[in-house]
């Protein structure tokens, strides 16, 4: 597979390359739904332009529980349907990124004695809903096997379990392979533009818009058949700029979740627990060598790019934790706490609850012509991004194509990895990454004693992944920021310098990053860092 540099100066350059372009489609937002849009469009050979005002999956996209699933709570509320599609999903997703999908077993523990056939009869529905595209059969296990799976359970009360299978992947890699793939197909993909206004002909129709470029502060007015809202939590803002006044059309809900040592489960297996005390499901997940505990269901009213776990969440998961976990975690065990807010539709009355709202996607046409696609998750983000386009084929009289996505494999794509080599994340990419010692075999040191990253994984970040940021390696290339907060500020300083030295940036660009960044991972943290 081919590696495309990211020149970002190039790509640029294809905003405006003749006077009077005009894409066929522009989308606004470069998360999961976004990139998912663009790859389909520009896959179908359509002229297509992706506008992000941050970084790749910066939002909610980086922010999840880490599994490409169905939706055994979807299952429960009867929405089968969204369970049939986003297990249909998550067997394409494997075959097309198999370096980054892995099929994970979860056991949910029995406190009661009919739990072991309760939950083997509504998982083995589960099953029989992804065909021929299944994970494998959820099957009843002993107390005993139970405990050898997850050796650190609570075993006071412990009936038996249930062993069932879904899909575990690393968010934003996967958001950087589809813009990798995005720009293979002929898309052109960027970050750090700002979308700041819309641009409408004299019937007042969408016709393009206005963006600006966060490095350089200019200003482009780009001319589009057809424009996609794809902004996740922020698609009330767009809407805002095509109709001033108008109904909100999400209501953000917060989840959160923290990152611990893998000590406290050290086994292969997640753990599932089907019902906490608000009702809802709980995971812990292995990941990357630590473990994923989560998440929340919480109504917020503002969005930002950077939302922040509330007291009280913090101790849910940790209390819920607790119950079942023989090694009750605490506050100074938490590696890594993240936020991230899901786009819901917004609610109509009072009394509708954030976890009874439908996750399935909705795609809204304005008067206008404005294309806004929202709701759904990233285990759908393929099929959103088909139905968008469809949609687009028609408000745009674009000459229709077939989607092609279902076999497409994405950028990186590669069987059987070694996923104790922490470079799997890279796929086939890994070899031509490993090329870049040749170079420089300083690049073969890594960054932090406690965490597996290479020098080289920064060169590599900043060549062919767009990272344009001590925040976009840290975060989002690698995931520091996320497995461990603190040892990701200590990492700062030398991934501004080897960036700096790509870049040609200078030394108060350099301090500049760090000062930020540590700013932004003290949000990570429980309690503030101090230097050692």
């Amino acid at each position: 597979m081919s590696i495309v540099a990211t020149d970002r100066s190039s790509i640029v350059k294809t905003l405006t390359d003749g006077p009077e372009k005009i894409w066929d489609v522009v989308i606004v937002g470069g998360g999961a739904t976004g990139l998912g849009t663009a790859l389909d469009a520009a896959s179908r050979g359509y002229k297509t332009l992706l506008l992000e005002q941050a970084d790749f999956a910066k939002g909610t996209s980086s922010r999840s529980t880490k599994l490409v699933h169905g939706g055994v709570r979807y299952l429960a509320q009867g929405d089968i349907g969204l369970v049939r599609e986003a297990l249909y999903e998550r067997g394409l997703l494997l075959k097309n990124a198999p370096h980054l999908v892995k099929n994970e077993s979860f056991v949910i523990p029995n406190y009661e004695w009919w739990g072991g056939a309760f939950y083997t009869i509504g998982l083995t529905l589960y099953d029989l809903l992804a065909g021929q595209l299944g994970f494998g059969r959820a099957k009843y296990i002993s107390k005993k096997e139970v405990i050898k799976r997850l050796p650190t359970i609570n075993q006071h009360g412990l009936y038996g379990g249930v062993v069932y299978h879904d899909g575990q992947f690393d968010d934003s890699r996967l958001a950087v392979n589809l813009a990798q793939t995005s720009l293979e197909q002929g898309a052109t993909v960027l970050n750090y533009f700002k979308v700041v206004s819309l641009i409408k002909n004299s019937e007042q129709k969408i016709a393009g818009v206005v963006t600006t470029d966060a490095e350089t502060g200019q200003t482009y007015h780009i001319k589009a058949k057809t424009v996609i809202n794809a902004t996740g939590v922020f698609v009330d803002d767009l809407l805002q700029m095509d109709k001033p006044g108008k109904k909100p059309m999400v209501r953000p809900s917060q989840g959160v979740h923290l990152v611990l040592d893998r000590s406290f489960m050290p086994g292969e297996d997640a753990l599932m627990i089907p019902k906490t005390e608000d009702g809802r499901v709980l995971f812990a997940v292995p990941w990357h060598d630590k473990l994923v505990v989560g998440t929340t269901d919480t109504p917020i009213d503002e969005h930002n790019l950077e939302p922040r776990a509330l007291e009280e969440e913090i101790s849910f998961i940790i209390r819920t934790a607790e119950k079942y976990l023989e090694k009750a975690p605490t506050r100074k065990d938490v590696l890594s706490v993240f936020a991230g807010l899901r786009p819901l539709a917004a609610p109509q009355g009072d009394s509708a609850k954030t976890k009874e709202i439908s996750r399935s996607h909705k795609l809204l046409v304005s008067e206008s012509g404005l294309i806004t696609i929202t709701g759904g998750k990233w285990t759908t983000y393929r099929r959103m991004g088909e139905d968008t386009i469809d949609k687009a084929i028609e408000i745009g009289n674009l000459p229709p194509q077939p989607s092609v996505t279902k076999n497409l494999p994405l950028h990186g794509s590669k069987n059987n990895v070694n996923r104790n080599d922490h470079l799997y994340v890279y796929g086939s990419d890994e070899d031509a990454l490993l090329n870049l010692l040749k170079e420089n075999c300083e690049w073969a040191q890594k960054l932090h004693p406690d965490m597996p990253y290479l020098q080289a994984e920064v060169i590599w970040g900043v060549r062919y992944e767009m990272a344009r940021s001590v925040e976009d390696i840290l975060a989002r290339r690698v995931r520091a920021l996320f497995l461990n907060a603190r040892a990701a500020i200590d990492m700062a300083p030398q991934v501004a310098s080897l960036m700096a030295a790509e870049l040609g940036k200078n030394a108060a660009w350099q301090k500049e990053q760090v000062e930020s960044f540590t700013i932004l991972a003290n949000g990570y943290l429980l309690e503030p860092y101090k230097e050692k």
